[in-house]
């Protein structure tokens, strides 16, 4: 662990560390598809793909038939644009494409076919509207489909099937791709539900043995101070520490209340100490131990913190180390900075790993981001997590510090003042 410096210096290395982590949030956004546009660049590449092989079909038809018209050829080239409002407008996306593919039909015998184009636009409909709406759908274009492919004369047997058939199947295929991602959607909804119904009884259980360390401190200075009546000082130095532990409890079970949930089972273990602050060296050894070179640096002035914003920096730290080790890649070191303010402590977790998953808090790390932003958002502060500027994942909290914490914390668990 790396020496101290002092608070001014503290407070701006911490605002200068949440500003790269913000300016590189805003230069991966930046380098995402242009804003205002309607569309987003997978509707382009779609419709720019869908449209390509239209005319490519085209081509090939035509040429077998009799040659290639540019009135026929323009308009497969552009029947694909109406694509790009496929997610906004669904159903005038669709009328478009069905009126161009009727029009393309017109222009030049092409033979009996069902473009990329038209099977795309039936898909995303069907994905995206009402059963009648897609039966409708299917049915028209069915009989637009055969109607303009023979040029209004009667059709043959293979045109009257294949037309219908394409229809079915493409929409077919729609509704039970949109049932199963609407099924795969709800068990996501479920899982994160559970995760954070499991996480914030895990919490509550740590806020219990906290609040429950502090009642027990109470009642030891209650009976020093009543042992001690004949000397004043003893019971003074007792009356403090027990209006300390007393408000700290307070405050404790206030935030207990706000995500103790009923039917929660009491603990069979008796309260145990909880990690904070002091142990996030040990937490570095361990993560050396199991193969994650990591360095830990303090900067700012330590200050004691309540027990429960030491278990959350605590968790924290200990959630984004094991994220790293799991998908940051076997080659990949880890650092954790711990910085001081006086309205703040600041914790930034970050590898420089390439592995899949995103390293420190990415998708891979299961449900602990949902742990993280639990913890953060009960003490009111901020998570952001996200790849780095300069490689890698990183973590980043703020956890908001008042006078009053940090004056009527205590400095460890177990510690009765004498």
């Amino acid at each position: 662990m790396t020496g101290t410096v002092g608070p001014e210096t503290a407070g701006s290395a911490a605002s200068g560390t949440a500003g790269s982590a913000a300016s590189g949030t805003a230069g991966a956004l930046s380098r995402r598809w242009p804003e205002g546009l309607p569309w987003s660049q997978t509707d382009a590449l779609v419709a720019v793909g869908a449209s390509l092989l239209d005319v490519l079909g085209y081509l090939l038809f035509a040429a077998a038939v009799g040659g290639v018209g540019v009135p026929g050829f323009l308009l497969a080239l552009c029947s694909g644009m109406p694509l790009l409002a496929r997610r906004t407008h669904p159903v005038p996306m669709y009328a478009g494409v069905l009126l161009l593919q009727a029009a393309t039909n017109l222009a030049e015998p092409v033979g009996i076919h069902f473009g990329a184009v038209l099977t795309v636009a039936l898909y995303t409909l069907a994905r995206h509207a009402r059963l009648r709406v897609t039966a409708a759908a299917v049915a028209v274009t069915s009989l637009m489909t055969v109607l303009t492919q023979s040029h209004f004369r009667a059709p043959s047997w293979d045109a009257l099937v294949s037309a219908p058939a394409s229809c079915v199947l493409v929409a077919g295929a729609a509704l039970v791709v949109a049932r199963w991602q609407r099924e795969v959607a709800a068990n996501r909804r479920l899982m994160a539900d559970r995760a954070v119904a499991e996480e914030r009884r895990r919490i509550a259980r740590e806020l219990h043995d906290i609040v429950a360390h502090h009642i027990t401190t109470m009642q030891l200075m209650a009976g020093g101070a009543r042992a001690n009546l004949a000397d004043p000082e003893v019971v003074r130095d007792a009356l403090i520490t027990l209006e300390s532990s007393g408000r700290l409890a307070l405050r404790e079970m206030r935030q207990l209340l706000d995500v103790l949930r009923a039917g929660d089972e009491p603990d069979a273990a008796p309260p145990a100490p909880q990690p904070g602050t002091d142990d996030l060296e040990r937490l570095a050894d361990d993560s050396r131990l199991a193969g994650l070179p990591t360095e830990l640096t303090v900067h700012g002035v330590p200050c004691p913190l309540p027990p429960s914003l030491g278990l959350t920096v605590y968790r924290i730290v200990q959630e984004a180390l094991t994220n790293t080790r799991k998908y940051a890649g076997p080659k990949a070191r880890a650092t954790v900075r711990l910085t001081y303010r006086s309205d703040a402590v600041v914790v930034l977790v970050r590898d420089d790993g390439v592995g899949a998953g995103g390293g420190a808090g990415g998708e891979g790390g299961g449900h602990g981001l949902i742990g993280m932003r639990e913890r953060v958002a009960l003490h009111g502060g901020s998570l952001s997590c996200g790849p780095h500027p300069d490689g890698g994942f990183a973590v980043l909290a703020e956890l908001p510090l008042t006078a009053d914490e940090t004056a009527g914390a205590e400095p460890r668990y177990g510690e009765v003042p004498a």
